[in-house]
């Protein structure tokens, strides 16, 4: 499933790491040098002028400084170099004979340069701030969705990496969370259709469901059952308030950790990229089933959840669940990304050290290019599940 170009939303995490390198170099030992630059070419635009005979006159190019103050300073330190560049070319132009002095045209020319370079200094100031702003609401608004998990949690060694694809709300439709409780701990992740707000909020009432049911219910059966059903309500909501939800779904892997087979792990698939096991031995894909995406069980005949599988987990092996933004990656030539190759070359298995070896993968395979969301999700039981 596709959503909106990642290369959008890609480019607001790079025009703010570009923000932060501009700033790391315009800093030396923790205060700013940018005054450094314009202060330089006012300088050297003056000594220049005042070396030269009257035939060549460069003092002209003081309108240059006050528009380099705008791309570098803030706003009141271009305003100082703006009055500075004035100041400066009455100064040097009062040295000219009288046959090559300015007149009050060239004057008008210097300050309204100095005036163009304080408004656009304002403009860039807002932008960034701007900016800054949408990446505060993207980060709160994924940390409501994606909680943030503790270390080790419900028994757990586990790390994600999330990139979105979404060009509006900076969040897209991967979902992922790990939820403990009596019957065991229980991981879903997954993926939904669509683009926007809509596949935020249908990935958050899946979420919502998840939490709930994983908590209560014995069976991973009903888990299963309850995500469909809760799917099934909310798209017919969302589609009674005319949003064009009717035919949203989302593909997903519920994982069930019971606590009395500690090697064994169940298995749910509605329609997702079957879970790899990671281990010293290699790498090898859980069973893939045969269960239709969330929201599609009206589809068949067959009532019911999709069957649950179950299959060994060595202690030693590490579970790696992917959306289809790393499998759908494609480098120049136009190759998808080899995931189980790339996972077999991780340089170590734990889930951190695994999730950072694919991701950096796959930025690098794409050169940054995503098409959809990407989801990398890594889990490994402890010896306290």
């Amino acid at each position: 499933m596709r959503c909106a170009p990642a290369r959008v939303s890609l480019a607001l995490v790079r025009d703010h790491q570009a923000l932060r390198r501009r700033q790391e170099l315009l800093r030396a030992r923790g205060r700013s040098i940018a005054w450094a630059a314009p202060l330089l070419l006012l300088a050297g635009i003056t000594v220049v002028d005042l070396n030269t005979t009257e035939r060549f006159r460069i003092i002209s190019w003081i309108v240059l400084v006050p528009g380099i103050a705008a791309a570098l300073c803030g706003v009141w330190t271009t305003a100082v170099f703006a009055v500075l560049s004035v100041l400066d070319y009455t100064a040097v132009v009062t040295t000219w004979p009288r046959d090559y002095q300015a007149e009050m045209p060239d004057f008008v020319l210097v300050g309204c340069a100095g005036l163009l370079a304080v408004l656009a200094c304002v403009v860039r100031r807002n932008g960034e701030r701007r900016m800054l702003h949408m990446r505060d609401i993207a980060e709160t608004t994924r940390r409501t969705v994606l909680r943030p998990l503790p270390p080790g949690w419900a028994g757990l060694d586990h790390a994600a990496a999330y990139l979105a694809a979404d060009t509006e709300a900076r969040v897209g439709g991967d979902f992922y969370d790990i939820q403990p409780g009596p019957h065991g701990t229980r991981v879903l992740v997954g993926d939904v259709q669509g683009k926007g707000l809509g596949a935020v909020d249908t990935a958050a009432a899946l979420l919502g469901a998840f939490r709930e049911a994983g908590y209560h219910e014995r069976e991973l059966a009903t888990v299963a059952d309850r995500l469909e059903t809760r799917m099934i309500r909310h798209r017919n909501r969302t589609a009674a308030l005319g949003q064009g939800d009717g035919d949203r779904f989302a593909t997903a892997v519920l994982l069930g950790f019971p606590p009395d087979a500690p090697h064994l792990v169940e298995l749910i698939n509605f329609g997702h990229e079957p879970p790899l096991a990671v281990g010293p031995t290699g790498v090898r894909a859980l069973p893939p089933g045969s269960g239709l995406p969330l929201g599609m069980a009206g589809l068949t005949t067959v009532t019911g959840p999709p069957p649950i599988l179950t299959a060994p987990l060595a202690p030693d092996e590490t579970l790696l669940i992917t959306t289809d933004g790393v499998t759908e990656a494609r480098n120049a030539d136009g190759a998808f990304y080899a995931l189980p190759e790339a996972a077999a070359q991780a340089p170590a298995l734990d889930p951190a050290h695994l999730v950072a070896h694919i991701r950096d993968g796959v930025l690098r395979h794409s050169r940054g290019h995503l098409s959809d969301d990407t989801t990398i999700f890594a889990v490994r039981r402890t010896e306290t599940l």
